[in-house]
């Protein structure tokens, strides 16, 4: 299964760029950790690490 992807940039006026055309991609079958986003850590959040 493949997908497709193209790279825009909006400004903040609203207007696009194409930074990279419509490309085929390959999706990962894994991903790893470092791919992964980091745990929040934010003092509102109860899912943080050392929460009470």
């Amino acid at each position: 299964m493949s997908m497709t992807i193209k790279v825009y940039e909006v400004d903040r006026y609203g207007r696009t760029r194409v930074v990279r055309p419509k490309a085929e991609v390959v999706p990962a079958g894994t991903v790893e950790l470092s791919a992964e986003f980091p745990v929040c850590r934010c003092d509102r959040c109860d899912r943080c690490e050392g929460a009470e």
